[in-house]
């Protein structure tokens, strides 16, 4: 159970209802969950979380494979219940294998496709080191160009505070659902 009440569309404030009318009526078609849940007790820092995740998940130079696998790669290291579930089966649409999807599960570090193994060494290297090597950063440079490595790194921030946001107000899975990921951390 989350610490703190989700916003659900009752009782809101007036600059809440017009930044909640205008998610459930936007390319999302929803009333707002998870992150954005959260984030609309401040409703200007829901409508500008909205907008950057609408251009990074909806408008992403990313073929969806590889954008699926970078948010799956990113709420498995912040070991994130609610990004894990609720992007897994996205990644299965937009075509990312089982073989890949359980190595990210397990926390494994070998994929056959190089693009998806050049992801995550930088998305690994950076999370994990605070910064991107220069092979890693050049290698995903000469993948997908400068606009792409700026744009991967604005993914994986992204959803990294995506996944620290709903890890730190505990906004999970149902009580009595399996975990799809378990923490790595001991």
């Amino acid at each position: 159970m989350a610490r703190i009440p989700l916003i659900t569309g009752e009782n809101l404030t007036p600059e809440q209802q017009r930044v909640f009318d205008a998610m459930k009526n936007g390319p999302r078609q929803s009333a707002p969950v998870g992150p954005l849940a959260v984030a609309m007790h401040r409703p200007e820092l829901a409508e500008a979380w909205s907008a950057l995740g609408l251009v990074l998940r909806f408008n992403s130079s990313f073929p969806p494979r590889l954008r699926e696998f970078t948010i799956l790669l990113t709420g498995r290291f912040w070991d994130c219940q609610f990004e894990w579930a609720s992007h897994e089966t996205e990644a299965v649409k937009a075509g990312l294998s089982a073989a890949s999807i359980e190595t990210l599960r397990v926390g494994g570090t070998r994929f056959d496709a190089a693009d998806e193994q050049a992801i995550h060494d930088y998305g690994m290297e950076l999370l994990s080191q605070r910064f991107a090597g220069e092979a890693n950063y050049q290698r995903i440079v000469g993948l997908f160009g400068v606009p792409g490595v700026v744009e991967l790194t604005a993914l994986i921030g992204y959803y990294a505070m995506v996944a620290l946001t709903l890890n730190a107000h505990q906004v999970g899975l149902d009580q009595g659902r399996p975990l799809p990921v378990r923490s790595t951390q001991s």
